[in-house]
């Protein structure tokens, strides 16, 4: 990126950007989603917290799935508790098709508050990341406290924790009549390169992430959401005192429930008779919920 990307060139909503900052060693992602958001939302009528909580968390999980080489990888990030308000927090991404979906006690939400903590919501909660290598058939998974005040650092922590890779990760979610509008970026430390040796400790300390951080850190939560300023803008506002910063843009973001009758006949067969006839209701049909999108598939195996 030689100069700042001209307006009508530049990356607007539902698409990644991934840029590359080689004299610092470092690795981004930055993403805005706005009509792929609320197609997700609205499969729910959330009330606006969970609609906050769960807007953050697809930015993250489309943060994070943007990171796979593997085009039919899968990532899935899931938070879970056993006395939280929220118990059952889930999205994935795989190649641009993105789905989450949050489970809730609604009474209990109503007595913490219009603006609850992320330890009220969830308690003694934990996040789990996986990353499925569809062409490898490998399958990696760290799990990690929901501790901080968003969940953003709670996947700092887990790029610490189990990846061994510095991590610096901004959200922002701003929703109002008009719909709902969330961005983030995400910007790593690599001075071992993405494949090699085996990290042995997290440099914290280095020099050149300490610069990175500084730079990557100066990002308004305003920017994140503002559709008038493209991708490619913001990147070159953080970056532009640098020599080279590579930029590629990502594949549309789409919503990507991938819920079928087809589907669920195929999982269906995999039971036993027996298994299948306690499943029928009274018309002799099989009722799936797909709590994604909101909808119940009858299914007849006959």
């Amino acid at each position: 990126m030689a100069g700042k990307a001209a307006p009508d060139e530049g990356t607007g909503f539902d698409q990644t950007l991934a840029f590359t900052v080689a004299g610092r060693n470092a690795r981004g992602r930055v993403v805005r989603l706005g009509p792929v958001l609320d197609a997700i939302l609205s499969a729910h009528a959330y009330p606006a917290p969970i609609r906050h909580l769960l807007a953050e968390a697809l930015v993250l999980a489309t943060l994070l799935g943007s990171l796979l080489k593997d085009a039919e990888g899968q990532l899935t990030m899931q938070a879970q508790t056993q006395n939280g308000v929220v118990d059952l927090l889930v999205c994935d991404y795989r190649g641009g098709e993105l789905r989450g979906y949050a489970r809730f006690d609604r009474a209990r939400l109503d007595e913490l508050g219009p603006n609850p903590t992320l330890p009220a919501l969830f308690g003694d909660g934990y996040l789990a990341v996986t990353f499925d290598l569809a062409s490898a058939g490998q399958r990696y998974q760290g799990i990690v406290p929901l501790e901080g005040d968003t969940l953003a650092e709670a996947c700092e922590s887990y790029f610490v924790q189990s990846e061994q890779i510095p991590t610096l990760i901004r959200v922002g979610v701003r929703s109002d009549a008009g719909g709902c509008v969330a961005g983030g970026m995400l910007i790593q430390h690599l001075p071992e390169g993405e494949e090699g040796r085996e990290r042995i400790h997290v440099q914290l300390d280095h020099p050149e992430w300490e610069h990175i951080q500084i730079m990557g850190g100066g990002i308004a939560r305003d920017e994140l959401v503002d559709p008038a300023l493209d991708l490619e803008s913001l990147v070159w506002r953080l970056f532009h005192e640098e020599r080279e910063v590579r930029v590629e843009r990502g594949p549309q973001i789409v919503k990507g429930c991938r819920c079928s009758g087809e589907y669920y006949r195929s999982v269906l067969a995999r039971f036993g008779p027996e298994e299948q006839q306690e499943m029928r209701n009274e018309e002799g049909l099989i009722l799936v919920d797909c709590a994604f999108c909101s909808r119940i598939f009858e299914i007849n195996l006959d």
